[in-house]
């Protein structure tokens, strides 16, 4: 199984072990693209949901990866601890809005749904404790916006319950459903939406990206090693 590792920023590509030393093995529309082991590609593709999927695109038809997961931080709607890995169940789109044509708030009418799942999140995060990191599931919410105290905040949390917020998973799940290429997202809990202590918490994450450091590159090649075993024994 080909896998790739999407970040969005390069201090969350650089908090796996060793990435900061590797040299891209090309870099792709302004995009690097590095190996961090065998057939486990990296790259941090830009904030954005237009950054997100362009990226996430690349992956999909240059390298022909089986499964993108998407790793990074994000803002929390509850009151999670810093650090806490979250296996994302599904995405939302929080800024598309066609409700003026008839369509339910969110629906991405090109494939015509509000919800985008991953791919089996719950084994995901029993293989994440397996391996010494615990992890909860829950709903993500992606938009162009980043999220900060208020009432877009309040509207978010009310309109679509999601566990946490950021900026570029949804746009990648939906690239990944008309590729038909598995996503999975891990994210760590970096800031706290309705504290008042969000703007230097989200400039102090330290703590978040060591987590989230220490688990993608384990949970990736343990996906990989779970295929590759599933792949022999089919041929067996």
């Amino acid at each position: 199984m080909k896998i790739a590792l999407q970040f969005a920023m390069p201090s969350e590509l650089h908090a796996l072990p060793g990435a900061r030393e590797l040299a891209p093995l090309e870099t792709v529309s302004g995009v690097p693209i590095f190996e961090i082991a065998p057939d486990i590609l990296a790259c941090a593709g830009g904030v954005s949901k237009v950054n997100a999927a362009m990226a996430a695109e690349l992956l999909c038809l240059r390298y022909g990866v089986d499964l993108i997961l998407n790793a990074g931080v994000a803002g929390c709607f509850t009151d999670l601890p810093t650090g806490t890995l979250v296996v994302a169940s599904e995405f939302v789109q929080h800024d598309v809005d066609t409700t003026a044509v008839g369509d339910p708030i969110g629906l991405v009418s090109t494939v015509n749904q509000v919800a985008f799942p991953t791919w089996q999140p719950e084994r995901c995060a029993e293989l994440l404790a397996s391996l010494g990191y615990p992890a909860v599931t829950g709903r993500v919410s992606t938009g162009d916006w980043f999220a900060v105290k208020g009432q877009r905040a309040e509207w978010i949390r009310d309109t679509f319950s999601p566990l946490l917020t950021e900026m570029e998973g949804g746009a990648i799940a939906q690239v990944c459903l008309r590729n038909g290429v598995r996503f999975v997202s891990v994210k760590s809990v970096s800031d706290h939406l309705f504290s008042d202590s969000q703007a230097e918490e989200y400039f102090d994450f330290g703590q978040a990206l060591e987590a989230l450091g220490r688990a993608v590159l384990p949970l990736a090649k343990a996906l990989q090693k779970a295929a590759d075993r599933k792949w022999s024994a089919r041929r067996g």
